[in-house]
């Protein structure tokens, strides 16, 4: 008989950075709390995680070549 070891994985909470049990039983995850979940989904909503945009300087477009050099 070989017993299976369990081991529980504990990453770190992306919005307060506190430990965070990473497996189905944590409702949350990779969130430590409801509350967590909760602030990252309203930065979301309020736009505060963007991709950075490349726009070209003033008076030119993306299709002309001269802003890229």
């Amino acid at each position: 008989m070989s017993a299976e070891v369990k081991t529980t994985r504990i990453v770190s909470c992306p919005t307060c950075g506190g430990d965070s049990i990473y497996s189905p039983t944590n409702a949350y995850r990779p969130f430590c709390s409801a509350r967590c979940k909760g602030i990252d989904l309203g930065a979301w909503a309020s736009e505060d995680f963007k991709v950075p945009e490349d726009t070209p300087p003033d008076g030119l477009l993306p299709e002309d070549d001269r802003w890229m050099q």
